[in-house]
C-alpha cells in the first residue's frame, strides 16, 4: 500500500492506494453507516445546515453555552460559517471533530 496526498478543489486529502493481486477483483466496500444521534430527552440536536467541512470546534461536552455562542465554524463552498447555539444549555454531545466532512442535517452538537 502507498500513501498519496491529493487536493481537490483546494482541499487536501490523504489516500491509500492498494495494487490489486494477480486475477483479483475489484470489489468495492460499503461505507459503514453512520448511527444516528438521538438528542437526550428534552435536548435540542444542532445539525449541518449545509455539506461541508468542520474547520474548528469551540465547545466540548459538559461546557455550558449561552443562545448565539458559537460553537462551531463550517466551510461551504470556500466561505466560513459559524454554527451559534440555538438556546442556552449545557453541550451533552459534540459529535464532530476539526477536519470531519459533513452532510446537510447530521448532527453535530445536542444542548441538554
Amino acid at each position: 500500500m502507498k500513501k498519496y496526498r491529493v487536493n481537490v478543489n483546494g482541499t487536501d486529502y490523504e489516500i491509500t492506494l492498494e495494487a490489486l493481486k494477480e486475477g483479483e477483483d475489484f470489489a468495492p466496500k460499503a461505507a459503514p453507516a453512520a448511527a444516528p444521534a438521538a438528542a437526550p430527552a428534552g435536548g435540542q440536536s444542532i445539525t449541518a445546515p449545509m455539506p461541508g467541512n468542520i474547520l474548528k470546534v469551540n465547545v466540548q461536552v459538559g461546557q455550558t453555552v449561552n443562545a448565539g455562542d458559537v460553537l462551531a465554524v463550517l466551510e461551504a463552498m470556500k466561505m466560513e460559517n459559524d454554527i451559534p447555539a440555538p438556546v442556552a444549555g449545557k453541550i451533552a454531545s459534540v459529535n464532530v471533530e476539526k477536519g470531519a466532512a459533513v452532510e446537510t442535517g447530521a448532527v453535530l452538537f445536542t444542548i441538554a
